[in-house]
């Protein structure tokens, strides 16, 4: 027969050993777990969107900068010609764009060097006498020692050389016999002087090689000269034939002088370059639409669906790059947009390129294709392809732009979540402090009455030992 004690023991499991710790335990985390998911799915779907959110903007900021770094180049902008390279030469100079072309220029005067010539000696070896000259040049004076260890043609060359001044001789030898030859840089201010000074001891053969400007021992056979031009009739002094400094990012080479005669300098249309340029951004437009297309896909739920699904950021953002092709780069002119070369938009938002209407177009009006894809002067009537991208991005970009609203949503969102979980995990601590509270009584209230418990069965014990 059970007794009184032995059920109300039973029932309130007293001695069997419940662990109320483990029990809390598992109560909080029964009341944390749903909600706590709900919190985590949210994050993730959010983060999701971040992070789409930073590629598309990426993605579109390379796409933009790459587009404005390519067509900087001068394979865009036409290479600089000449109608006359024997009179000018002409070069492209990397880092920018050639400007003012086409423009006309005169060679009055080629810059040169001024050069001398000693007297013939038998041959290189020869003896020029010994003692000191002056070298003079622009960088000043130097001084030129001939003793018995260089008392040769090919000593004194040696030198002078060996100064550094910008004097350069050597020995020209042919079946008359040798000679010193001097020669300077070209310009009129580097003219040069070798004479004997005060102080100098050359003994009188060696003054044989002395030249002081107007005579000497030596022979002036070209005087130090200025190159001097004229573009557009206004007259430049130079003190080469190389010139990079007249018209932006172009090299001028005089290669002769021709008083009176006009060459013209000018750019030669790049309609290679440009039909690649078409090419070549329709393909990575496409690559781009298409990633923006995959990111934004409704599908059929929120598993299948992109993570930027229904983002209007994204959707405006895709809305203003189809109007590219239907946006005006040229104020004026038989060619002002991408639809006028070719281009068209498909269902999907991706371009398509009819070649042959380009290259017709491109045939027919090279340099409105050029002016209209990568202008001169960028202007807001005459953007360019560079410029119309740069717009679309900083529409959507900007401080009030759809893709900066769209990302400050989110990142607002994010800092939310944040804020609900650290709630959640404070309202789980005061839970379970609650709970521990609540089992720390019963296990008090549990000890009282398993004492009592111990007083009614020693009592019943006693009655039924008085009954018998």
């Amino acid at each position: 027969m059970t007794s009184i004690g032995t059920s109300i023991s039973t029932s309130l499991g007293i001695g069997s050993g419940i662990d109320t710790g483990a029990l809390v335990t598992k109560l909080v985390a029964a009341v944390r777990e749903p909600k706590e998911s709900v919190i985590t799915s949210r994050q993730s779907t959010n983060n999701a969107r971040i992070s789409a959110l930073a590629s598309a903007s990426s993605s579109l900021d390379t796409f933009s900068n790459a587009l404005s770094s390519l067509l900087s180049g001068t394979g865009f902008s036409g290479t600089p010609a000449s109608n006359d390279p024997t009179i000018v030469a002409v070069s492209a100079i990397p880092g920018g764009t050639p400007t003012g072309l086409p423009a006309q220029i005169e060679v009055k005067q080629l810059a040169s060097a001024q050069t001398l010539q000693s007297a013939t000696l038998a041959s290189k070896t020869t003896a020029v006498g010994t003692g000191t000259l002056t070298l003079t040049t622009a960088s000043g004076p130097q001084t030129i020692t001939i003793d018995s260890t260089n008392n040769t043609l090919d000593g004194l060359a040696a030198a002078i050389n060996a100064k550094g001044a910008g004097v350069t001789a050597t020995v020209v030898t042919d079946n008359q016999g040798a000679r010193l030859v001097m020669k300077g840089a070209t310009g009129a201010a580097n003219g040069f002087t070798l004479t004997k000074g005060d102080d100098d001891t050359a003994d009188v053969d060696l003054q044989r090689f002395t030249f002081d400007g107007t005579a000497g021992g030596m022979t002036k056979k070209q005087s130090a000269q200025d190159s001097i031009i004229a573009i557009d009739n206004v007259e430049m002094h130079n003190s080469t034939n190389t010139i990079d400094t007249a018209i932006p990012y172009v090299r001028i080479d005089l290669n002769k002088a021709e008083p009176g005669t006009l060459v013209t300098l000018a750019s030669t249309q790049p309609t290679s370059s440009m039909r690649d340029l078409v090419v070549e951004f329709v393909d990575a437009y496409n690559t781009l639409r298409k990633a923006l297309n995959s990111a934004s896909a409704p599908g059929v739920d929120s598993s299948s669906a992109g993570a930027l699904a229904g983002d209007p950021g994204v959707r405006d953002m895709k809305t203003q790059l189809a109007r590219l092709t239907s946006t005006s780069m040229m104020a004026s002119g038989p060619v002002r947009t991408l639809a006028d070369l070719g281009v068209s938009t498909n269902r999907d938002g991706t371009l398509t390129l009819d070649t042959t209407k380009l290259d017709a177009v491109i045939s027919a009006n090279p340099e409105a294709v050029t002016q209209m894809l990568n202008p001169a002067v960028a202007s807001d009537t005459n953007p360019g392809l560079a410029g119309a991208m740069k717009k679309v991005r900083d529409s959507i970009q900007g401080t009030s732009g759809s893709l900066t609203a769209s990302q400050n949503k989110y990142k607002a969102l994010q800092t939310s979540l944040t804020a609900q979980l650290e709630k959640l995990d404070k309202d789980m601590s005061d839970y379970e402090d609650r709970m521990t509270t609540i089992y720390a009584n019963m296990e008090t209230q549990l000890t009282t009455l398993k004492a009592t418990q111990t007083y009614l069965t020693q009592q019943i014990a006693s009655w039924n030992s008085s009954n018998n």
